[in-house]
């Protein structure tokens, strides 16, 4: 695919409430207790996602393990804040293909130079669910990490 937009139409992809566009390619039919919340979920979810600059993966949360795949497009930043509030710059490249966020790690998503797109593809285990995601204003999360309060206003929504 030679555009963002080519992407779009073709894997059908839909807006994310995090920013990018998002389908759902796989939800495994095998069911396992969520460990933290002791909640039933697939056992494995995919995704595709896609993120065009000057667009960004607003932080958020997972309560599972997310394993980015770089598929095409451009190197994007993960920015990630672990719950003891340390920042780690990972980046997702053709040659650094794949990452993993660990649950409960705070991660936001940028491209790299601000500009282009890219394809990847994200992996939950135990399975994603709405329910175990969160998304906190710009504010909120600050309170949380003053320490991170440039990255956070450049890479959190005002009113999610």
């Amino acid at each position: 695919m030679t555009t963002a937009a080519e992407a779009i139409a073709r894997l059908q992809l839909q807006p994310h409430p995090e920013g990018g566009y998002y389908r759902e390619t796989y939800r495994s039919p095998l069911a396992v207790t969520h460990p933290e919340t002791n909640t039933v979920r697939a056992a494995v979810t995919a995704i595709y996602f896609l993120l065009e600059a000057p667009d960004f993966s607003a932080f958020h949360r997972v309560r599972s393990d997310e394993t980015w795949h770089f598929y095409d497009g451009d190197p994007v930043e993960l920015h990630l804040i672990d719950p003891a509030g340390q920042h780690e710059l990972r980046e997702l490249t053709r040659t650094n293909p794949q990452t993993t966020v660990p649950a409960n790690c705070w991660q936001a998503a940028r491209l790299a130079a601000n500009r282009g797109w890219l394809l990847a593809g994200c992996t939950v285990a135990p399975g994603f669910d709405f329910a175990d995601f969160e998304m906190p204003s710009a504010s909120e999360l600050t309170q949380i990490f003053p320490q991170h309060a440039r990255l956070i206003t450049t890479l959190a929504r005002r009113n999610p």
